[in-house]
């Protein structure tokens, strides 16, 4: 089959790889329908995480399941499956307490499992999935071609930004902010308006991303940055600053941006891989009392409940796609997203 590998900083491939099979006997074997470059992917792209030549990459994929090992119980040949971005055996403690991402037999794509066996990334025409019960969330029935991007939304960025607005507290009577208008950052703007915020304000300063963020929901944009940014809020609010913010970038300057967006006793939910920051402003936290809340998302512990609205097309997160490739085109999509031409790519094997 082929699959996209990575070798080093702007040198991603789609090669000839071999075909996955059953490994063990709660694996799985999805073909992929579709898939897409995560921002996160860039971190690696950018050569700001180092890789091994060759190794996979990719980690957001639905498809349809081809072949499932003797213990699977709840998925069959022909079921159409949402993969997200982490692999959990949905029984262990980590996992009943809604954090598959910390699974004690759980894994990413792309990588070694437990046991040492390769992975396949979720970028290529076929996927080995263990421990598939835990992992695979089924889809009553294959999703319409319009609908298929939203879908796409599941394995990752809807549940991210979802995580986000949990984790800060969004809900009725609250003013959110949003630093970050990637794919992650516009999601987080539609899960905050889903949870029921009084107002959401999303920091972007493109007008296509600005036009999604109003798509999802988003009262106001402030294209400031920094503490200019924060200033904008608080003028804009006449008051100290937003109840909830969303931090969903990962580097030093949007870190520091979205707590100076917080009220005193305010709440940063912060979701944004953070390769780029250094270091918090604990004095600043700790005078404010402003807190810091998220992390890695368990968008595992999310898919069914954000599933049957994004079917009944209550809410439409599949907008962040603006641009679909073929995977033979995989190296291009990756430079579309690396030089903001695009917000989020989908691939189609």
């Amino acid at each position: 089959m082929r699959a996209t590998t990575i070798y080093g900083p702007q040198d991603v491939r789609l090669e000839e790889v071999p075909d996955p099979r059953l490994v063990r006997p709660t694996d799985a074997i999805v073909k992929v329908v579709a898939a897409c470059v995560c921002g996160s992917d860039l971190w690696r792209y950018r050569g700001v995480v180092p890789v091994k030549p060759g190794s996979r990459i990719g980690h957001e994929f639905v498809g349809v399941v081809q072949e499932v090992g003797d213990e699977v119980r709840t998925l069959a040949p022909g079921d159409f499956v949402v993969a997200p971005f982490s692999y959990s055996c949905g029984v262990c403690v980590n996992c009943r307490n809604g954090i598959q991402t910390s699974c004690v037999r759980g894994g990413f794509w792309g990588g070694p499992d437990r046991d040492g066996d390769l992975v396949d990334g979720g970028q290529g025409e076929y996927v080995r999935a263990p421990l598939a019960d835990g992992t695979l969330v089924k889809v009553p029935e294959a999703p319409a071609e319009d609908l298929l991007a939203s879908v796409l939304t599941l394995t990752d960025v809807l549940g991210t930004g979802h995580h986000a607005a949990v984790r800060g507290g969004a809900g009725p009577g609250k003013v959110v902010a949003v630093v970050g208008d990637g794919a992650v950052g516009l999601c987080a703007t539609l899960a905050a308006k889903r949870l029921g915020a009084e107002r959401v304000i999303t920091f972007s300063r493109h007008a296509d991303r600005q036009a999604v963020a109003r798509s999802f929901g988003a009262d106001d944009i402030i294209a400031e940055r920094g503490e200019e940014g924060a200033a904008a809020l608080r003028d804009l609010t006449s008051g100290p600053g937003a109840d909830v913010v969303i931090e969903a970038v990962g580097n030093q300057a949007s870190m520091e941006q979205a707590i100076a967006s917080a009220r005193p006793g305010g709440n940063v939910g912060y979701v944004g891989v953070p390769n780029g920051v250094s270091q918090l402003p604990i004095k600043v936290l700790f005078g404010s009392n402003v807190n810091l809340l998220g992390g890695v998302a368990p968008v595992r512990a999310y898919i069914e409940e954000l599933l049957p609205d994004v079917l009944a097309r209550r809410i439409e997160p599949g907008r962040v796609f603006d641009r679909t490739v073929p995977l033979d085109d995989v190296a291009k999509a990756y430079a579309a997203m690396d030089r903001r031409e695009a917000i989020k790519v989908m691939l189609r094997p």
